[in-house]
């Protein structure tokens, strides 16, 4: 109760983690900051927080809150599973609500769908219909997790305060009313910035830092775009890159604020104010880039499948780009990001391997490999405290202690049926997971 009652304290969006607050938000800060660290001192617990976004509140996979070594005994308590047909999207959890995206009928024909959904009892609150789930590329919608395809929608909504945002597979940007769904605004970045899609179409998720929504996918000169949050108007467009599946992260490196974009050039890294240049390395491209970049420090890593493998860059003042290494045809993630955590990469890696992909632990400064585990499948992970929460592609949710010195798993459960290609998301003591087929609210507390 006391948590509860301390997360409604501070339930300004994204407080404290991320810099895009409200000015009330703001002003309340140094107030609640106190109340935070008293309760917190006195009851020994660790706030709730909100998972607003594609891989969390800093879009880095991590959550402050805290899972016990024992997360469950026996089998762990699911509060609710709801039907997810088809797609890769994830969840993401504020204010109470789930949201993710999947397929359905709307008007006779298969929709990109994104729905809200009661994050206690998972039953549906809205849904709003997107783009037609249809791509014509073959991908097919078989849902074991044996195939190497699948159709559906594949990026995940984003929440700020009281909108949603969602970017669909076919380019196109809405602002939905977190509470009902009611368009606030669009952008369809196909039709009005020369949008070009690529093979399997868009699988990125809009990111939002300080009251602004960034996306990629617009023609030349105007390939990576800022919108305002409340209003959806353009703020500025610059580039000319062919995007990526990865959707772009937000990091600061030597000081500097900076949005850094994974395109099929490499990496590109803009001041969120202006869209400027900041720096650029190139990166081999082929057929597919899906995984995020990852940032500790003045270093970004970055992996793609297909052959190609994975490197480290030391970002130099003055924006110089150093590359530390670079391993071709090793350490791919696909589309599975890493996450990164005391100069340690733990994440699924090598390509495809459907079933059998290992769960690595990899030192970042030299890209070597301290621990290896097998049979997760091309799944996702993300950090909750200091242990992980690996989703395999069959459907089991694994927690695993993050340490560099040895593999020690500390609880697995077959908890999903489909096939699993989405990531895992952290909210006050509960994971959300989802497959192809179903998805689910497992509770820790």
């Amino acid at each position: 109760m006391l948590r509860r009652s301390l997360n409604r304290l501070l339930s300004c969006p994204q407080l404290g983690r991320t810099q895009h607050q409200s000015p009330f938000c703001r002003a309340g800060w140094s107030r609640a900051l106190a109340w935070a660290a008293l309760l917190c001192g006195l009851t020994g617990t660790v706030m709730a927080e909100d998972w607003p976004q594609y891989r969390g509140v800093a879009g880095d996979g991590k959550s402050s809150e805290t899972i016990a070594s024992e997360p469950w005994t026996g089998k762990p308590r699911v509060a609710w599973k709801v039907d997810t047909p088809l797609g890769f999207s994830s969840f993401t959890v504020a204010g109470g609500m789930a949201f993710t995206l999947v397929t359905r009928d709307h008007q006779g024909q298969p929709t990109e769908t994104c729905v809200a959904l009661d994050a206690a009892t998972g039953k549906e609150v809205w849904s709003y219909p997107l783009g037609v789930a249809e791509y014509e590329h073959g991908g097919g919608n078989a849902g074991t997790p044996d195939n190497n395809g699948g159709d559906g929608p594949r990026s995940t909504p984003t929440v700020y305060g009281r909108h949603v945002y969602v970017y669909d597979a076919h380019l196109l940007l809405v602002c939905l009313r977190a509470d009902d769904g009611h368009l606030v605004w669009k952008q369809d970045i196909a039709a009005d910035f020369a949008g070009r899609n690529i093979k399997w179409k868009n699988a990125t998720s809009p990111l939002l830092h300080e009251d602004v929504v960034f996306v990629g996918g617009g023609g030349p000169g105007q390939s990576l775009l800022a919108f305002d949050s409340a209003t959806g108007r353009n703020l500025w467009k610059a580039g000319d890159q062919l995007i990526t599946h990865a959707t772009p992260t937000v990091a600061t490196l030597n000081g500097s604020r900076q949005i850094i974009f994974f395109t099929q050039s490499g990496l590109t890294s803009v001041d969120p104010t202006t869209g400027d240049e900041l720096w650029s390395t190139d990166f081999e491209f082929r057929v597919s880039t899906a995984a995020s970049p990852v940032v500790e420090d003045n270093h970004v890593y970055c992996s793609a499948g297909y052959s190609v493998g994975a490197g480290l860059f030391e970002i130099q003042p003055q924006n110089q780009v150093r590359r530390v290494w670079l391993k071709k045809n090793k350490l791919m993630n696909h589309w599975s990001t890493p996450i990164v955590l005391d100069g340690h990469l733990y994440g699924i890696f090598e390509f495809k391997k459907y079933g059998r992909a290992p769960l690595q632990c990899v030192e970042l400064a030299t890209g070597e490999i301290k621990w290896s585990e097998r049979n997760f499948g091309p799944g996702n992970c993300i950090l909750v405290g200091d242990k992980l929460v690996v989703l395999s592609d069959a459907g089991e949710v694994v927690i695993v202690a993050a340490q560099p010195d040895q593999y020690r798993e500390l609880g697995r459960a077959k908890l999903l049926e489909g096939k699993c290609w989405s990531t895992p998301a952290f909210s006050d003591g509960k994971i959300f997971v989802r497959s192809t087929t179903e998805g689910a609210c497992i509770a820790l507390d």
